[in-house]
């Protein structure tokens, strides 16, 4: 569901085998989790983008940006769980429901992304995308073979 941030299964990092995807699990705990967006022509895939705490890293990332080419999408700076987070567009992949391990909570119940945040994050997602489409390589991650994989899996 868009709108919470998930964990995600490690036979889904297993089976994509990609460099650039943030790994599952860090020193035995569940991170990073990922803010879902579904994907605008295939309701069944969601955009998993990773959600990084390390705020002041990449507010310094983004001003190099910035004053390099104008502008910054592919990093949004945003509160999540009452803390600034930087959501890593950049590293965002597409995934099918199944590889979902659990919604991210914290006291056990699910933290949400406000309404503003989250419409930056799906403009955002959408122009890089585009961007990628035109052949701006603008994502990390080896979005085509991944995507091909999960809707692959749909087919079966």
């Amino acid at each position: 569901q868009q709108g919470y941030s998930y964990h995600i299964r490690d036979e889904f990092f297993e089976l994509i085998n990609d460099k650039y995807l943030m790994s599952s699990k860090e020193n035995g705990n569940y991170r990073p989790h990922f803010y879902a967006v579904q994907d605008k022509k295939n309701p069944d895939l969601y955009w998993m983008i990773p959600i990084s705490s390390q705020a002041e890293k990449y507010k310094r990332i983004i001003e190099r940006k910035e004053k390099k080419y104008g502008k910054c999408n592919t990093i949004v700076i945003g509160k999540f769980a009452g803390k600034e987070n930087a959501f890593l567009i950049q590293n965002a992949f597409p995934i099918i429901e199944k590889y979902l391990d659990h919604v991210h909570t914290i006291q056990g119940q699910p933290i949400t992304v406000h309404k503003e945040l989250n419409k930056t994050l799906v403009k955002n997602l959408q122009d890089v995308l585009a961007m990628y489409d035109s052949g701006v390589k603008l994502l990390f991650t080896e979005v085509k073979k991944i995507r091909h994989i999960m809707e692959q899996e749909l087919q079966l």
